[in-house]
């Protein structure tokens, strides 16, 4: 009696854990339906493949392939407004920098199959919140170190040299232009909530030009946070969505009350001149003024706007995302969201 007694407690703490994963996968909206299949395109190398040819040959194939991708990238990112196509390809074949950059990301992306899936299960979510959003058409491609991220009329370029991760041999040659703060985030981590965030801000929530206060700049942005939250995998961690060290989301948590002191005691949150408020907005390695040592982490102004409105919708549950998105009240979603953070 007793063994079957303990084979079916055994049988029951199964049943339990069963029960609980599946009502914590039920958190989220049921996607496996909607179509989308996210394939990128991989210019670089369509670029290189072609250099066994010849360079009339290989501008009319990445002419006839890319379109408009192909022009932006002669004319804007690679060269300027009257640079050739046959005469840019004869520069980057020469270019033993640009060659060996080439090889450093055939290593680190031989393909794209995981980035792939992960940006088809976030459009997944975007298509289940926002039916009528067009998917974009992704390429890869070498910026050069000059851009992440594009988003085009037809396109959605990903520089794949800005993530390479942070032991990426050409990150500190490049220190000058590109700041170690920044290029830490250079890895491979970063790249699809990276393109899911531009493709949030530039195509689904452009911030409005009205938009100049700080509180209405620390919502907005909080919005773009709170959105990712819903449709980047939920293992995503928040270091990732907003780009900060480990040790920079602990500081915010532990000193949240104090930086909300901070706002209030100086003012700060109705303040629309930019010289006075762009401290808390932008990026940086730190906050002056703030913390011991350069402690700090930086956009504070844009972490306590993600902590407002996810305090919003937890006190206005009958809120869609939908409806938070559209809403351009910043004071009422501060006033409703009854923030006021506990002091540690």
């Amino acid at each position: 009696m007793s063994y079957n007694v303990k084979h079916l407690q055994i049988y029951l703490f199964f049943l339990c854990v069963i029960a609980i994963f599946s009502c914590k996968q039920d958190n989220r909206p049921d996607v496996s339906n909607i179509k989308v299949d996210i394939k990128i395109q991989r210019f670089e190398k369509d670029l290189y493949a072609g250099k066994a040819k010849s360079i009339t040959e290989t501008d009319a194939f990445l002419a006839q392939k890319y379109g408009l991708f192909y022009n932006d990238f002669i004319h804007q990112m690679i060269g300027d407004a009257n640079m050739t196509g046959p005469r840019m390809l004869e520069g980057l074949y020469n270019d033993k920098a640009y060659t060996a950059l080439n090889k450093e990301v055939d290593s680190v992306y031989p393909n794209l199959s995981n980035v792939e899936k992960e940006l088809t299960q976030n459009f997944k979510y975007i298509k289940y919140y926002y039916p009528k959003t067009k998917t974009p058409k992704f390429i890869s491609f070498l910026s050069g170190f000059a851009y992440q991220v594009i988003q085009a009329d037809d396109y959605m370029g990903i520089g794949l040299d800005m993530f390479l991760g942070k032991d990426s041999q050409f990150y500190g040659a490049i220190a000058a232009s590109v700041p170690m703060y920044q290029s830490r985030r250079f890895t491979p981590a970063y790249l699809p909530s990276r393109v899911t965030e531009v493709y949030a801000r530039e195509e689904l929530f452009k911030e409005r030009d009205e938009d100049q206060t700080l509180l209405a700049k620390m919502v907005y942005n909080g919005k773009i946070l709170y959105f990712l939250d819903q449709v980047l995998p939920e293992a995503t961690a928040d270091t990732i969505k907003i780009g900060y060290t480990t040790n920079q989301l602990n500081w915010c948590k532990q000193f949240e009350s104090n930086i909300w002191g901070f706002f209030l005691e100086r003012d700060l949150l109705y303040q629309s001149d930019i010289q006075k408020i762009q401290t808390y907005i932008t990026d940086g390695p730190f906050t002056p003024g703030l913390g011991d040592k350069k402690s700090s982490a930086p956009k504070l102004g844009v972490w306590i706007g993600w902590q407002i409105v996810k305090k919003y919708m937890a006190e206005n549950p009958d809120v869609t995302l939908q409806q938070l998105m559209a809403d351009n009240d910043a004071q009422k979603i501060l006033t409703r969201s009854k923030y006021k953070p506990k002091e540690g």
